[in-house]
């Protein structure tokens, strides 16, 4: 009985197979609105404001981190939990792929959330003046709340290691 019970609770996780596809999915979906934006910024870049050109490659700049950690969480989060992903060696390898636990992965996330925030903040201040004093006290004190959490993890992870 507990030889089956340990060998269904280990097919289990064969059942976050589909959780990362659908981050697959997710990754398609940003694409799409990446190039969207594009096709919608391009006809019009000479007439764009410099502010206004910066703040559309801002929002490309977010779209291609949240792409970038999607296909982070996506490949470590198989390669730690399901399986290991088999690639021929005549094939492209990135160079992270196997080497990420839990507590870099979790790192590199947070480090990513923090420059998204950033990116999200710098376009806020770009339009300062249309944004009420409150509303901006509280954007900065979220954003310094992630930095804070990003550094405290990264301390628990440094500390967890020695």
């Amino acid at each position: 009985m507990e030889t089956f019970v340990e060998r269904l609770m280990y097919a289990t996780r064969w059942l976050l197979a589909p959780i990362y596809i659908g981050l697959s999915c997710a990754l398609l979906a940003l694409a799409v609105k990446f190039f969207q934006e594009v096709v919608h910024v391009l006809p019009h870049v000479l007439e764009l404001s410099e502010s206004d050109l910066i703040l559309s490659v801002l929002s490309l700049i977010d779209m291609g981190l949240v792409g970038g950690l999607i296909v982070m969480v996506m490949f470590s989060g198989y390669e730690n939990y399901v399986s290991s992903i088999d690639i021929k060696h005549d094939t492209e390898k990135l160079s992270w792929l196997g080497k990420l636990d839990t507590g870099s992965l979790k790192n590199k996330v947070a480090a990513a959330i923090v420059a998204i925030s950033s990116i999200h903040l710098l376009r806020i201040f770009m339009g300062i003046q249309e944004t009420p004093n409150d509303k901006l006290m509280w954007y900065v004190i979220i954003h310094l709340t992630f930095v804070l959490s990003a550094l405290v993890m990264a301390f628990i992870d440094r500390f967890s290691r020695h």
